[in-house]
Order: C-alpha cells, then sequence, then structure tokens
C-alpha cells in the first residue's frame, strides 16, 4: 500500500504541476464564485501530508503544524512560495513513505486529541484519498478562474 499511496501523491503532483502551474498570483488566491482559493488547496495539501504522515509514524503534531494549520486560508501567497512549499512537501512526503513501506499496516495509530483509533494502512489510504479529493479541487477552481479570465478577454 505505501507504493500505492505514493503513486497517488505522484499523479497528484504531476496534475497539479499541469492544471495550476501557469497560474498567475492573483489567480491562485482569487475567491471565483465563492470558492475556495487555489492557494488554500495547495497549501491544504501540502501541510496535510505532513500532518497524516506523523500521525503515521506514531507521533502527534507539534505547535510549528498546528500554527501551520491555522494559516491555511491565508489570504495572499505567491506562485514561487505555493509550489516551494508544495514540491518540497511532495518529496518530504516520499521519503517518509518509503521507510513506512517496511512496517505493518495493521499497525495501531491513533489521530489527533481525541486520540481516534486508526492503523497505519487506514492512514495511508486516507492520505492518497484526501490528496487527490483536493487536488480535484484545485483544479476545478483552476477551470473556473481560466474560464472567468476568457469571458473577460472575450
Amino acid at each position: 500500500m505505501p507504493r500505492a499511496t505514493l503513486h497517488a501523491l505522484e499523479l497528484a503532483h504531476e496534475d497539479i504541476k499541469k492544471w495550476c502551474g501557469g497560474l498567475a498570483d492573483d489567480e491562485l488566491n482569487a475567491t471565483p464564485l465563492g470558492l475556495a482559493p487555489i492557494a488554500f488547496h495547495l497549501r491544504h495539501i501540502a501541510r496535510s501530508l505532513d500532518r497524516l504522515l506523523t500521525y503515521a509514524e506514531g507521533r502527534q503534531l507539534d505547535s510549528r503544524q498546528f500554527a501551520a494549520l491555522n494559516e491555511e486560508l491565508g489570504p495572499t501567497a505567491t506562485r514561487e512560495e505555493l509550489f516551494g512549499e508544495l514540491n518540497g512537501a511532495f518529496e518530504r512526503s516520499a521519503t517518509r513513505l518509503r521507510t513506512l513501506a517496511t512496517q505493518d499496516l495493521e499497525s495501531p495509530r491513533v489521530v489527533g486529541k481525541k486520540q481516534l483509533p486508526t492503523t497505519l494502512g487506514g492512514l495511508l489510504v486516507h492520505l492518497a484519498d484526501h490528496t487527490l479529493r483536493h487536488t480535484g479541487q484545485a483544479i476545478t477552481t483552476t477551470k473556473v478562474v481560466v474560464a472567468l479570465r476568457v469571458n473577460r478577454a472575450g
């Protein structure tokens, strides 16, 4: 399963670069039709990978991770900042997943302050699903942003 999760992350990374990579800073931060900005989804993907892998490694979140969580909806971000953070997160996640590949997927894990029970395998499935869901949302919002750009120009 770590290989399947790693493959899902590779596909997500590829799709994000393809669909969102050419957007300008203002487009990444736009909230068309009240949708969450693409910048939010990219930050959330990067930071949730770190959080979910922390739980998968059997650890709890630290104050830095909580602070980053609270800043995900920040109003401005540059393309360079967003993609720098995202690319780094995908690289670090791949390394962490390769380390987890040797562990028993049925190993118990707990999530959050409520110590919700799960397994390593459950976290890895959720990590892939969550990443792909936000990738889809970022791509859909990109399509709306591009359509609005074309309509304004046309």
